[in-house]
């Protein structure tokens, strides 16, 4: 009799929570993410950078937003020295809205940025 509850519980929260905080955000392509730039920044290379001559690829996710604004940076790989500059530039990107089923939604957005001197 307790388990049917329990299950019963666990479903109604996980039901809950899903309408509470929406869904999850839309996975896209590295192509759609590409195509759907609107604007961009580019990152400012830092001076230790320049110095030390330190080149090569940050690896980011952005989480854009419905209205196409980028609400958060993921640093998923990259120089440490470059990866600041590179998640503030992102920070100031907009997109086109992505969509799914015709409604704007919120996305997760993998984004490269190369520094090369």
């Amino acid at each position: 009799m307790r388990k049917p509850l329990l299950r019963m519980s666990l479903f109604c929260f996980v039901a809950l929570a899903t309408v509470a905080y929406g869904q999850a955000p839309k996975k896209v392509s590295k192509a759609e993410a590409l195509s759907a730039i609107a604007s961009r920044v580019a990152p400012d290379y830092p001076a230790v950078a320049k110095q030390l001559r330190i080149e090569g690829a940050v690896e980011l996710e952005a989480t854009v937003a419905e209205d196409g604004s980028v609400d958060d940076v993921n640093i998923v790989s990259g120089n440490p020295i470059l990866t600041k500059a590179a998640a503030m530039a992102l920070k100031k990107w907009k997109f086109t809205p992505f969509t799914d089923g015709g409604k704007p939604v919120k996305a997760i957005a993998p984004i490269s940025m190369t520094f090369k001197m």
